[in-house]
């Protein structure tokens, strides 16, 4: 599957991972409220990938399988599959009914399939599947939302105390927003948000990492969008995100520059530049990764391992953050 510059596979797989309750909250209330989050829930990711290898995937932005358990009283647990459709596919339907009644095969729990078409294409509403022949008849119906229909909801989404909804406005502007300066202004804007709201530094980087990931910006535009959020984050003095996430790459690689012009001094300018650099990248990229390590595996993994990070070299620290997005624990990154 060829994916463009605009596939947001990771930050919707983070988003669904870290606030699951807000996202059935904003986008599937009523289901939502059937759930006993008070019992927790698992993701069952492997679960759902052995279920799905062999079938034809269309264009998707994420799938998840979630153990969750509701609030009748009743013992059993309930999986509820989640599909983020990134474009038209004529066989979304289809495929939403195979994986649901696999699931329900292995499994022989209730399944809830949900459906998030995150497409440019208003006309594309899957919600049902059908088949028949002969008096032997199928009907399939599954939940489903239209992300483009929260465009006339801007304000509410704006107004929102659901910390999902910077997400799903992410999702929109990076969908309709083909004008660099103009994502530049809404990224911006979006960032600017969560200073407002006064979020807790975690639930800020944690969301920058998303509006980032899903608002790509070119290298010149994205320096100036840094700028404007160092300033804001200084009239703020909430320096939050300048320690982490894409800023200690931005920052990683501004240091080393300017330690690359001083050494370029002496053994010139060309070479301490690259030098410089490189330095900046390779700090940036470790200080990314030993964040993600803390965050998914425990502050404790994170230290173990601080001194073999900050050691690699800029190739194998970026091999090492691929693999983190599969890896079970801590050392399946580094084998």
């Amino acid at each position: 599957m060829n994916e463009s510059a605009d596939d947001h596979d990771s930050p919707w797989k983070e988003a669904l991972e870290h606030r699951f309750p807000e996202f059935l909250a904003l986008l599937f209330p009523d289901i939502h409220a059937e759930v006993d989050w008070s019992r927790g829930r698992e993701f069952l990711d492997k679960e759902l990938q052995q279920i799905v290898q062999d079938a034809e995937l269309g264009r998707r932005y994420a799938d998840k399988l979630v153990k969750v358990y509701a609030r009748d009283g009743s013992e059993a647990w309930v999986l509820i599959h989640v599909e983020v459709q990134g474009e038209a596919e004529r066989d979304f339907a289809e495929r939403m009914y195979i994986y649901h009644y696999r699931l329900f095969d292995r499994y022989g729990m209730d399944v809830v399939s949900l459906g998030v078409l995150a497409d440019g294409t208003k006309s594309f509403r899957p919600d049902s599947y059908h088949r028949g022949r002969w008096g032997c008849d199928l009907a399939f119906r599954f939940p489903s939302v239209k992300l483009l229909d929260w465009q006339e909801r801007w304000a509410e989404l704006e107004s929102s105390g659901n910390l999902f909804a910077l997400v799903i406005m992410a999702q929109l502007r990076a969908k309709t927003s083909r004008d660099p300066e103009e994502r530049q202004a809404w990224k911006f804007r979006l960032v600017r948000l969560m200073y407002e709201r006064g979020y807790q530094r975690e639930v800020i980087l944690e969301l920058f990492r998303v509006i980032d990931w899903m608002l790509r910006l070119p290298e010149a535009l994205e320096r100036q969008f840094l700028e404007s959020v160092y300033q804001l984050e200084e009239a703020k003095k909430m320096p939050y995100i300048t320690s982490a996430e894409r800023f200690g790459i931005e920052k990683g690689i501004q240091q080393g520059m300017q330690q690359g012009m001083q050494q370029g001094m002496q053994q010139g300018m060309q070479q301490g530049m690259q030098q410089g650099m490189q330095q900046g990248m390779q700090q940036g990229e470790a200080a990314i990764l030993l964040r993600l390590m803390a965050r998914k595996y425990g502050p404790d993994a994170a230290t173990a391992h601080r001194e073999r990070v900050e050691q690699a070299d800029v190739e194998t620290l970026l091999e090492w953050s691929e693999r983190l997005l599969t890896a079970e624990k801590a050392e399946d990154i580094f084998h």
